[in-house]
């Protein structure tokens, strides 16, 4: 079967740079080459040329993305016309987050219109936890694909190969698929998550179209586990077991895109990479005697951090790590079942500062129940501690978290979109009952003022040199590889100032 996986575009259709291949669809797409399909890999969100956007002012641009769902003859969706004819897929597959459920849709509903007859599945964080309403509202969607894709998929693309598009005995005996039948709607028990992942070839960055367009930084993201074993309020991970690959398997990745791409910084993507601090020492000391000379960062939390392991970390080549903050309210965090205090937080900065790692600080305002006394607490600890960047996000309902049925008990979310619904509004806005009321304890007006306020105080404070130059430190290992990386950066630093 030839099989066409796409990620839809988003940041591309706002003029924004996505980064990073699709791992998902890439992973996917690996195990089913070996087992024996043709596979291409169109990341149809890579932009060659974007505009030079702050993510402080992203939103703001949302309406491009909206109003290209109009315009027949954009040339991304042009693009996407020509891409599925000329490619001609026995099936389609498109994976699917919250943010972009309206592209995906579209994707899905322009591969009908060129063939009718080709099965589209769609899988990803979205079509997991909203299958049913994925399958009601889309007629252009066949299949979903719920939770883990590489077994799912395999065994949907090999039953739909035998038999056309497979008969409902056969399609009910696949674990972690939904689909329609007889009228009605079926999800199929859950499928158990893959316990062993060395099981799998890592993902082939050789199945993306256009894949000499990618830098090398582009190239090397990389997944080291599955899971998260926190339950985060306004999370949509919920998978709290955590799995591991073998240190020999990423060593094998590394080596590979290392030597195929030249690339030379990795961005490991886990949910938390220090959850188990005996396995990191024993990747740094592999990556130490493998002497790879790599550079890499991660995401990590301030609970699971010492200094000895970030001195470690450090020698191995860890130039920067990413950690959620989220609040300066105790309150907010309680909430949020983030499991920290706010010293644990200064001490963790305490200690990123003492060896020298750069950090980044995920902040979020915006949930339910936070007061404007509790917006301000979260700016003052900002800059309390000082992080070398402080990102700033407004709270998004995704469905099926603990704060998104939270949502609906306090009125402002609603359980349910319309296929239209998610066309018109910005994606910021998805399943919110009134898109202009953020939380119920701040009147609209006022919370409009406060998160421009909040933006710009956050913008400001990252367009300082000391932290744009702390910045360039961490990233000196790009640079010297790509001068690509280095010009793009530059531009970037133009913008923000």
């Amino acid at each position: 079967m030839k099989v066409l996986l796409i990620d839809p575009p988003f940041y591309r259709l706002i003029g924004f740079y996505n980064r990073y291949f699709p791992i998902g669809l890439a992973s996917v797409g690996t195990a089913l080459r070996d087992a024996g399909h043709e596979v291409i890999v169109y990341d149809a969100d890579y932009n060659e040329d974007p505009s030079v956007i702050g993510n402080a002012c992203l939103t703001r641009y949302y309406r491009r993305y909206l109003d290209s769902f109009h315009q027949p003859d954009h040339a991304v969706w042009t693009e996407m016309r020509e891409t599925i004819g000329a490619v001609r897929p026995d099936v389609v597959g498109i994976t699917m987050c919250t943010a972009y459920a309206a592209a995906a849709f579209h994707v899905a509903r322009i591969s009908k219109t060129i063939n009718p007859a080709c099965p589209v599945v769609v899988g990803g964080p979205h079509a997991t936890v909203r299958a049913e309403e994925v399958l009601r509202i889309c007629p252009a969607v066949d299949y979903v694909v719920r939770g883990e894709g590489e077994i799912t998929a395999r065994e949907l693309i090999g039953t739909i190969a035998d038999s056309g598009r497979g008969t409902d005995p056969q399609l009910e005996a696949i674990d972690g698929i939904s689909f329609r039948t007889g009228g009605s709607i079926r999800h199929n028990p859950p499928r158990e998550r893959i316990r062993n992942l060395d099981a799998f070839a890592p993902p082939d960055r050789a199945l993306l179209m256009n894949r000499d367009t990618y830098s090398s930084e582009d190239m090397g993201l990389i997944m080291t586990s599955r899971g998260c074993p926190f339950a985060c309020t306004f999370c949509a991970t919920d998978n709290r077991q955590v799995r591991y690959r073998s240190i020999e398997h990423i060593l094998r990745e590394i080596r590979h895109v290392r030597d195929t791409y030249g690339t030379i910084h990795f961005t490991l993507k886990d949910d938390s990479f220090t959850v188990n601090k005996k396995r990191v020492a024993e990747f740094c000391d592999a990556l130490a005697r493998e002497n790879l000379r790599i550079g890499w960062e991660c995401n990590t939390r301030v609970d699971l951090v010492t200094e000895e392991m970030l001195r470690g970390m450090k020698r191995a080549g860890c130039n920067s790590v990413k950690v959620g903050i989220e609040s300066g309210s105790e309150e907010v965090l309680e909430r949020m079942n983030k499991r920290i205090a706010l010293d644990q937080i200064r001490a963790a900065a305490r200690l990123f500062r003492k060896v020298g790692i750069h950090w980044t600080g995920y902040f979020l305002i915006g949930t339910p129940g936070e007061t404007t006394e509790d917006v301000y607490k979260t700016l003052d600890f900002m800059y309390e501690i000082k992080p070398d960047f402080a990102a700033l996000g407004v709270y998004e309902p995704f469905p099926e978290t603990v704060m998104f049925h939270e949502g609906i008990r306090r009125g402002l979310v609603k359980p349910d979109m319309g296929l239209e619904e998610f066309y018109a509004v910005p994606p910021n806005h998805y399943y919110k009952a009134d898109p202009r009321r953020q939380v119920e304890t701040i009147e609209a007006e006022q919370f409009e003022r406060l998160e421009q306020e909040m933006k710009d105080r956050f913008h400001d404070y990252n367009k300082g040199f000391r932290r744009i130059l702390s910045r360039a430190r961490a990233r000196t290992i790009q640079y010297t590889k790509s001068p690509r990386v280095l010009l793009g950066d530059f531009k970037k630093y133009l913008s923000w100032r």
